[in-house]
C-alpha cells in the first residue's frame, strides 16, 4: 500500500506539474478592446465537420517503398462548412504540410468556417503522417492535380452529399497551405502547366519558395500572401520568404518575429508546446524521413527556367541552424488566423468597403497593435 501510495503521490505531482506548464504556455491573446481580438472572436456561424473518402479513379499512386501504388488515388477528407446561412459560399482548400495531416490547420479551418467559409482538407496520398512506405515529399509534383480533384469533388456535390446548404462560389475560390502544403499552393496557383485558372487568391504557410523567380509569378494574376516565422529552422526565412515582395505583384509578405516552422502546426498549441521550441522536435522528425543531397534542390523536377525557376541548389539545408527561443505555438497560431482571414476576405467579401477594411487591418492595424508582426507589400509593379 505505501508503494501504491508514492505512486499516486508521483502521478498528482505530474499531474499538477503538467498544469502549471500548460498555464504559463498559454498564449497571451490580443490587447483588449483591440480589433485583433475583436477579430480573433469566433464568427456568427456554427461549424460542421464531417470527414469523407473521396477517390480519383483516373490518377495511380505511385509505387513507394515497399508500397506497391495503386491505380487510383484516395483522400480522407475533410470538410468544414459553416450553419444556419444559405450559401453559395467561397470555397477554401487547405493543403498540409509534410509528414502532417488534413487537421493540421484545424485553427484556421474552424475561424473561416465560422464566418461563411466551406474549407476543405485532405491528406495527400504520399506525403501524409500514415502514407504507405513512409511519407515522400517527391510526391509533391502530383499534389496541384489533387487540389484541382477536390475543388472538382466540392463543386459537384449534391445536396443529400453536403452538410451545407447551398453551393461554391466558383468566382471564390482560396488555396492555402503550410510547409510543402504551401509549395503546393504556389503550384497551384501560379505554375505554367500545374496550376487551376479556377484559384483567385493564395496563401502560403512557411512554403518552400527559394527556387521561384519573378518570372514565376507572372504566369497568373493571382493575390498571393506569404506567411512565415523569423526562428524557422525547417525552410529559412531569409532564403524563402524575405524575397517574396520583390517576386509578386499582387500581395504581399506577413512576418511573425520569432515565429518557429512546426508552430504554425495546430498539434504544437496543445500539451506538446511545453517542449519549447516545437521545430526541435519537428526537425528530428523530418530528418529520419527527408532525403536531401547537399548542393541539390529536392524539387528540381518542378521545372526549369522556362517555368520561371531558380537554380536553388546552394539554398541552407533544413535544419541546419541554431534554435533561439520561440513564439509560442500558440500565440503564432492566433496571429496566423488573423492575416489568413484578413487576406481572403480583402479578396472574397461582397461588400467593397469591407474589402478595404480588412486591406487596411493586414497591411496597418494588426502591425501596430501585434508587436510581433510586420507586413511587407508587393514591390514589383
Amino acid at each position: 500500500m505505501k508503494i501504491l501510495r508514492i505512486l499516486l503521490l508521483i502521478i498528482l505531482l505530474l499531474g499538477v506539474s503538467l498544469g502549471i506548464s500548460l498555464a504559463v504556455t498559454r498564449p497571451e491573446p490580443p490587447p483588449d478592446g483591440s480589433e485583433s481580438a475583436r477579430r480573433l472572436e469566433p464568427g456568427p456561424y456554427a461549424v460542421d465537420l464531417s470527414e469523407e473518402i473521396w477517390i480519383d479513379p483516373s490518377r495511380r499512386t505511385d509505387a513507394n517503398g515497399d508500397y506497391e501504388g495503386d491505380d487510383q488515388r484516395s483522400f480522407r477528407v475533410a470538410v468544414w462548412s459553416p450553419m444556419g446561412v444559405p450559401g453559395p459560399y467561397p470555397l477554401l482548400v487547405y493543403s498540409h504540410g509534410f509528414m502532417s495531416t488534413r487537421h493540421g490547420g484545424t485553427h484556421i479551418a474552424e475561424h473561416m468556417a465560422s464566418h461563411g467559409y466551406v474549407v476543405i482538407a485532405a491528406d495527400f496520398p504520399l506525403t501524409s503522417f500514415t502514407a504507405p512506405g513512409d511519407p515522400n515529399a517527391d510526391d509533391v509534383v502530383h499534389q496541384p492535380a489533387d487540389v484541382s480533384f477536390l475543388i472538382d469533388r466540392a463543386l459537384a456535390l449534391r445536396p443529400d452529399q453536403r452538410a451545407f446548404s447551398g453551393g461554391i462560389d466558383r468566382s471564390r475560390i482560396g488555396v492555402l497551405g503550410l510547409s510543402l502544403g504551401g509549395l503546393t499552393t504556389t503550384l497551384v496557383a501560379f505554375h505554367p502547366t500545374l496550376a487551376d485558372p479556377r484559384v483567385s487568391a493564395a496563401i502560403s504557410i512557411a512554403g518552400p519558395s527559394a527556387f521561384f523567380g519573378p518570372a514565376y509569378f507572372d504566369f497568373a494574376d493571382v493575390p498571393f500572401l506569404m506567411i512565415a516565422g523569423t526562428h524557422d529552422a525547417m525552410i529559412p526565412y531569409a532564403a524563402n520568404a524575405q524575397p517574396i515582395p520583390d517576386l509578386i505583384r499582387n500581395g504581399g509578405l506577413l512576418t511573425l518575429a520569432g515565429g518557429s516552422h512546426a508552430g504554425f502546426s495546430y498539434p504544437m498549441s496543445g500539451p506538446m508546446r511545453i517542449l519549447g521550441n516545437p521545430d526541435e522536435l519537428g526537425c528530428a522528425s523530418l530528418m529520419q524521413n527527408l532525403e536531401l543531397e547537399p548542393e541539390e534542390s529536392p524539387f528540381a523536377n518542378l521545372g526549369g527556367a522556362e517555368e520561371g525557376m531558380l537554380d536553388a541548389s546552394d539554398t541552407p539545408l533544413p535544419c541546419e541552424v541554431r534554435f533561439e527561443e520561440a513564439l509560442p505555438a500558440g500565440r503564432q497560431q492566433m496571429l496566423t488566423v488573423l492575416g489568413v482571414r484578413a487576406f481572403f476576405e480583402q479578396h472574397f467579401s461582397t461588400d467593397e468597403a469591407e474589402r478595404a477594411a480588412h486591406a487596411r487591418y493586414l497591411s496597418e492595424t494588426l502591425p501596430r497593435e501585434i508587436a510581433e508582426t510586420s507586413y511587407t507589400p508587393s514591390r514589383r509593379s
